[in-house]
Protein backbone atom coordinates (compact mmCIF):
# COMPACT_ATOMS: atom_id res chain seq x y z
CA UNK A 1 0.00 0.00 0.00
CA UNK A 2 2.84 2.30 0.47
CA UNK A 3 4.47 1.74 -2.36
CA UNK A 4 1.05 2.61 -4.51
CA UNK A 5 0.61 5.60 -2.55
CA UNK A 6 4.05 7.04 -3.03
CA UNK A 7 3.23 6.05 -6.81
CA UNK A 8 -0.21 7.90 -6.66
CA UNK A 9 2.30 11.14 -5.41
CA UNK A 10 4.74 11.07 -8.17
CA UNK A 11 1.91 11.27 -10.58
CA UNK A 12 -0.07 13.95 -8.86
CA UNK A 13 3.41 15.76 -8.83
CA UNK A 14 4.75 15.45 -12.41
CA UNK A 15 0.99 15.97 -13.64
CA UNK A 16 1.06 19.44 -11.62
CA UNK A 17 4.57 19.99 -13.10
CA UNK A 18 3.19 19.52 -16.58
CA UNK A 19 0.17 21.70 -16.23
CA UNK A 20 2.47 24.52 -14.69
CA UNK A 21 4.60 24.61 -17.90
CA UNK A 22 1.44 24.13 -19.63
CA UNK A 23 0.25 27.57 -18.42
CA UNK A 24 3.30 29.32 -18.34
CA UNK A 25 4.23 28.59 -22.03
CA UNK A 26 0.63 29.37 -23.28
CA UNK A 27 0.32 32.38 -21.95
CA UNK A 28 3.88 34.08 -22.21
CA UNK A 29 2.41 37.27 -24.16
CA UNK A 30 6.45 37.29 -25.00
CA UNK A 31 6.48 34.14 -27.11
CA UNK A 32 2.56 35.11 -28.74
CA UNK A 33 4.17 38.76 -30.08
CA UNK A 34 7.41 36.87 -31.62
CA UNK A 35 4.86 33.62 -32.96
CA UNK A 36 2.63 36.26 -34.60
CA UNK A 37 5.33 38.31 -35.81
CA UNK A 38 7.23 35.48 -37.69
CA UNK A 39 4.25 34.25 -39.41
CA UNK A 40 3.34 37.71 -40.88
CA UNK A 41 6.88 38.13 -42.50
CA UNK A 42 5.88 36.84 -46.16
CA UNK A 43 8.64 38.44 -48.58
CA UNK A 44 12.16 37.99 -47.68
CA UNK A 45 14.15 40.84 -49.96
CA UNK A 46 18.04 39.45 -50.94
CA UNK A 47 19.96 42.90 -50.78
CA UNK A 48 23.70 41.90 -51.59
CA UNK A 49 26.90 44.22 -53.04
CA UNK A 50 29.31 46.72 -51.92
CA UNK A 51 31.27 46.83 -48.51
CA UNK A 52 30.90 50.66 -48.63
CA UNK A 53 27.39 50.10 -48.07
CA UNK A 54 27.44 46.83 -46.26
CA UNK A 55 26.49 49.48 -42.41
CA UNK A 56 24.08 51.03 -44.11
CA UNK A 57 22.27 48.55 -45.63
CA UNK A 58 22.43 46.48 -42.65
CA UNK A 59 21.14 49.50 -40.47
CA UNK A 60 18.07 50.25 -42.99
CA UNK A 61 17.36 46.50 -43.24
CA UNK A 62 17.08 46.58 -39.14
CA UNK A 63 14.65 49.90 -39.10
CA UNK A 64 12.59 48.38 -41.91
CA UNK A 65 12.02 45.68 -39.74
CA UNK A 66 9.42 48.13 -37.59
CA UNK A 67 8.20 49.14 -40.62
CA UNK A 68 6.97 46.73 -42.48
CA UNK A 69 5.00 43.35 -40.95
CA UNK A 70 4.94 41.60 -44.30
CA UNK A 71 8.90 41.35 -45.35
CA UNK A 72 12.02 41.11 -43.77
CA UNK A 73 15.82 42.42 -45.67
CA UNK A 74 18.40 39.50 -45.78
CA UNK A 75 21.83 41.92 -46.22
CA UNK A 76 25.13 40.49 -47.35
CA UNK A 77 28.55 42.25 -48.39
CA UNK A 78 31.68 40.48 -50.21
CA UNK A 79 31.78 44.24 -52.99
CA UNK A 80 30.01 45.60 -55.97
CA UNK A 81 31.43 43.15 -58.10
CA UNK A 82 29.72 40.55 -55.99
CA UNK A 83 26.38 42.33 -55.66
CA UNK A 84 26.55 42.87 -59.55
CA UNK A 85 27.33 39.17 -60.02
CA UNK A 86 24.07 37.86 -58.02
CA UNK A 87 22.15 40.43 -60.24
CA UNK A 88 23.30 38.66 -63.20
CA UNK A 89 22.58 35.23 -61.96
CA UNK A 90 18.89 36.32 -60.81
CA UNK A 91 20.04 35.26 -57.03
CA UNK A 92 19.38 38.69 -55.23
CA UNK A 93 15.92 41.30 -55.59
CA UNK A 94 18.64 44.65 -54.86
CA UNK A 95 22.33 45.38 -55.28
CA UNK A 96 24.08 47.50 -53.56
CA UNK A 97 27.31 49.54 -56.00
CA UNK A 98 30.12 51.83 -55.32
CA UNK A 99 30.17 52.55 -58.53
CA UNK A 100 27.84 52.70 -61.78
CA UNK A 101 26.91 49.29 -63.32
CA UNK A 102 28.98 48.61 -66.44
CA UNK A 103 27.35 48.67 -69.57
CA UNK A 104 28.27 44.85 -70.21
CA UNK A 105 27.09 43.91 -67.20
CA UNK A 106 23.44 45.41 -67.71
CA UNK A 107 23.52 43.62 -70.94
CA UNK A 108 24.24 40.08 -68.94
CA UNK A 109 21.53 40.64 -66.38
CA UNK A 110 19.12 41.12 -68.66
CA UNK A 111 20.21 38.37 -71.35
CA UNK A 112 20.15 35.97 -68.38
CA UNK A 113 17.18 37.09 -66.41
CA UNK A 114 14.97 38.77 -69.19
CA UNK A 115 14.78 41.71 -66.56
CA UNK A 116 16.58 45.48 -66.95
CA UNK A 117 18.20 45.96 -63.79
CA UNK A 118 16.71 49.78 -62.90
CA UNK A 119 19.50 52.01 -61.30
CA UNK A 120 18.56 53.92 -58.05
CA UNK A 121 20.90 56.89 -56.59
CA UNK A 122 20.43 56.77 -52.72
CA UNK A 123 22.88 58.93 -51.10
CA UNK A 124 26.54 60.07 -52.00
CA UNK A 125 29.61 59.46 -50.13
CA UNK A 126 33.14 60.97 -49.82
CA UNK A 127 35.89 58.54 -50.60
CA UNK A 128 38.27 59.84 -47.89
CA UNK A 129 42.08 59.93 -47.66
CA UNK A 130 43.47 58.00 -44.31
CA UNK A 131 46.88 58.08 -43.20
CA UNK A 132 47.65 57.50 -39.59
CA UNK A 133 46.71 59.70 -36.34
CA UNK A 134 50.54 60.59 -36.04
CA UNK A 135 51.60 60.75 -39.92
CA UNK A 136 52.69 64.75 -40.19
CA UNK A 137 50.92 65.14 -43.46
CA UNK A 138 48.07 66.64 -43.26
CA UNK A 139 46.85 67.23 -47.34
CA UNK A 140 47.56 66.13 -50.48
CA UNK A 141 46.96 66.00 -54.24
CA UNK A 142 45.33 63.72 -56.96
CA UNK A 143 48.52 63.41 -58.88
CA UNK A 144 50.43 62.84 -55.90
CA UNK A 145 47.98 60.09 -55.00
CA UNK A 146 48.09 59.02 -58.50
CA UNK A 147 52.56 58.74 -58.70
CA UNK A 148 51.64 56.90 -54.86
CA UNK A 149 49.68 54.01 -56.12
CA UNK A 150 49.69 53.45 -59.78
CA UNK A 151 52.01 52.07 -62.41
CA UNK A 152 55.91 53.71 -62.37
CA UNK A 153 54.95 55.73 -59.60
CA UNK A 154 57.61 58.31 -58.47
CA UNK A 155 56.46 58.43 -54.54
CA UNK A 156 57.01 55.47 -52.70
CA UNK A 157 58.60 57.27 -49.63
CA UNK A 158 57.05 59.55 -47.18
CA UNK A 159 60.10 61.53 -47.62
CA UNK A 160 59.26 62.36 -51.62
CA UNK A 161 56.01 64.00 -50.35
CA UNK A 162 58.55 66.37 -48.11
CA UNK A 163 58.11 65.37 -44.56
CA UNK A 164 60.01 63.34 -41.96
CA UNK A 165 58.05 60.37 -40.68
CA UNK A 166 59.97 59.46 -37.41
CA UNK A 167 57.16 56.22 -37.11
CA UNK A 168 57.75 55.48 -39.64
CA UNK A 169 61.25 54.30 -39.80
CA UNK A 170 61.50 52.29 -42.96
CA UNK A 171 60.26 55.94 -44.89
CA UNK A 172 58.34 53.80 -47.28
CA UNK A 173 54.61 54.26 -47.84
CA UNK A 174 52.65 51.11 -47.06
CA UNK A 175 49.85 51.26 -49.43
CA UNK A 176 46.59 49.87 -47.93
CA UNK A 177 43.73 49.36 -51.22
CA UNK A 178 40.66 46.95 -51.89
CA UNK A 179 40.34 43.81 -53.84
CA UNK A 180 39.54 44.04 -57.76
CA UNK A 181 35.97 43.32 -57.03
CA UNK A 182 35.10 46.38 -55.30
CA UNK A 183 33.42 49.33 -56.84
CA UNK A 184 35.78 51.71 -54.09
CA UNK A 185 38.75 50.02 -55.83
CA UNK A 186 37.34 50.75 -59.09
CA UNK A 187 36.30 54.34 -58.70
CA UNK A 188 39.26 55.57 -56.64
CA UNK A 189 41.48 54.18 -59.40
CA UNK A 190 39.10 56.00 -62.07
CA UNK A 191 39.70 59.36 -60.06
CA UNK A 192 43.01 58.92 -59.96
CA UNK A 193 44.56 57.73 -62.76
CA UNK A 194 41.70 57.96 -65.52
CA UNK A 195 41.44 54.69 -67.76
CA UNK A 196 45.29 54.78 -69.76
CA UNK A 197 46.70 53.42 -66.72
CA UNK A 198 46.10 51.09 -63.73
CA UNK A 199 47.29 50.57 -60.25
CA UNK A 200 50.62 49.48 -59.56
CA UNK A 201 51.37 45.70 -57.62
CA UNK A 202 52.37 45.72 -54.44
CA UNK A 203 49.52 47.05 -52.25
CA UNK A 204 47.97 45.30 -49.10
CA UNK A 205 44.82 44.60 -50.73
CA UNK A 206 41.77 44.31 -48.49
CA UNK A 207 37.99 43.02 -48.13
CA UNK A 208 36.21 46.03 -46.78
CA UNK A 209 36.03 49.22 -46.04
CA UNK A 210 36.19 49.12 -42.30
CA UNK A 211 39.29 46.85 -42.94
CA UNK A 212 41.38 49.46 -44.72
CA UNK A 213 40.95 52.10 -41.82
CA UNK A 214 41.17 49.67 -39.11
CA UNK A 215 45.15 48.48 -40.74
CA UNK A 216 46.01 52.16 -41.76
CA UNK A 217 44.76 52.81 -37.67
CA UNK A 218 47.73 50.16 -36.82
CA UNK A 219 49.97 51.17 -39.10
CA UNK A 220 52.02 54.36 -38.79
CA UNK A 221 53.74 53.73 -42.36
CA UNK A 222 50.44 53.44 -44.66
CA UNK A 223 48.03 55.21 -46.39
CA UNK A 224 44.55 54.05 -48.09
CA UNK A 225 41.22 54.87 -48.80
CA UNK A 226 37.57 54.17 -47.66
CA UNK A 227 34.40 56.21 -47.28
CA UNK A 228 34.61 58.89 -44.99
CA UNK A 229 31.68 56.94 -42.83
CA UNK A 230 34.14 54.89 -41.64
CA UNK A 231 36.70 57.24 -40.27
CA UNK A 232 37.96 56.71 -36.21
CA UNK A 233 40.15 58.34 -33.74
CA UNK A 234 43.13 56.36 -34.90
CA UNK A 235 42.94 57.33 -38.24
CA UNK A 236 43.40 61.21 -39.82
CA UNK A 237 41.46 62.09 -43.10
CA UNK A 238 43.40 64.16 -45.33
CA UNK A 239 42.51 67.16 -47.22
CA UNK A 240 42.71 67.27 -51.08
CA UNK A 241 43.09 69.29 -54.11
CA UNK A 242 42.67 68.47 -57.77
CA UNK A 243 46.49 69.52 -58.08
CA UNK A 244 49.28 72.15 -56.66
CA UNK A 245 47.35 74.57 -57.68
CA UNK A 246 43.70 74.28 -56.01
CA UNK A 247 42.43 74.51 -52.67
CA UNK A 248 42.45 71.54 -50.54
CA UNK A 249 39.13 70.40 -49.13
CA UNK A 250 38.59 67.79 -46.56
CA UNK A 251 36.05 65.44 -46.93
CA UNK A 252 32.84 66.20 -45.24
CA UNK A 253 28.90 66.64 -46.25
CA UNK A 254 29.52 70.31 -47.05
CA UNK A 255 32.13 69.84 -49.67
CA UNK A 256 30.53 66.94 -51.34
CA UNK A 257 27.28 69.06 -51.66
CA UNK A 258 29.50 72.33 -52.93
CA UNK A 259 31.53 69.70 -55.28
CA UNK A 260 34.87 70.91 -53.95
CA UNK A 261 36.25 67.78 -52.94
CA UNK A 262 37.33 65.60 -55.40
CA UNK A 263 36.67 62.71 -55.27
CA UNK A 264 33.19 62.21 -54.35
CA UNK A 265 30.41 59.83 -55.74
CA UNK A 266 26.95 58.82 -55.67
CA UNK A 267 25.88 55.27 -53.85
CA UNK A 268 23.38 53.14 -56.05
CA UNK A 269 21.02 50.28 -55.45
CA UNK A 270 20.05 48.23 -58.63
CA UNK A 271 16.83 46.47 -58.60
CA UNK A 272 16.28 43.35 -61.06
CA UNK A 273 13.72 44.88 -63.15
CA UNK A 274 11.28 47.46 -62.53
CA UNK A 275 10.07 47.32 -58.75
CA UNK A 276 7.54 45.65 -57.52
CA UNK A 277 5.24 44.80 -54.47
CA UNK A 278 7.54 44.59 -51.35
CA UNK A 279 10.85 45.12 -53.03
CA UNK A 280 9.23 48.84 -54.73
CA UNK A 281 8.53 49.56 -51.12
CA UNK A 282 11.30 49.14 -49.29
CA UNK A 283 13.23 50.90 -52.20
CA UNK A 284 10.79 53.88 -51.70
CA UNK A 285 11.22 54.12 -47.67
CA UNK A 286 14.59 53.87 -48.55
CA UNK A 287 14.26 57.57 -50.64
CA UNK A 288 11.94 58.81 -47.77
CA UNK A 289 12.59 61.21 -45.40
CA UNK A 290 13.07 58.54 -42.67
CA UNK A 291 15.55 56.53 -45.30
CA UNK A 292 17.27 59.31 -45.72
CA UNK A 293 18.04 60.33 -42.32
CA UNK A 294 19.73 56.80 -41.49
CA UNK A 295 22.52 57.32 -44.71
CA UNK A 296 23.18 60.96 -42.67
CA UNK A 297 23.55 59.26 -39.44
CA UNK A 298 26.08 56.78 -40.83
CA UNK A 299 28.06 59.40 -42.28
CA UNK A 300 27.03 59.79 -45.99
CA UNK A 301 25.24 62.40 -48.04
CA UNK A 302 21.74 62.30 -48.28
CA UNK A 303 19.40 62.77 -51.49
CA UNK A 304 17.44 65.43 -49.58
CA UNK A 305 20.67 67.84 -50.08
CA UNK A 306 21.91 66.73 -53.33
CA UNK A 307 24.04 69.09 -55.57
CA UNK A 308 22.44 70.27 -58.74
Amino acid sequence: MRINSRIDDTIRYLLVVLACVFVMNGCSPKDDTSVAKTDTIQFIIKNKGSDTMVNLAQAWAEQYTDVSSTASVEVSGGGSGTGVAALINGTVDIANCSRQIKPKELELATQNTGNVPQEFIVGYDALAVYVHQDTPLDRITIPQLAEIYGENGTLTKWSDLGISHSDCPSDKIIRISRQSNSGTYFYFREALLGTSRDFRIGSLDLHGSKDVVEVVGRTPCAIGYSGMGYATSHVKMLEVATDSDSPYYPPNLENVLAKTYPIARPLYMYSLGEPTGEVKMYLDWILSAEGQQIIEKLGFVPLESKPE
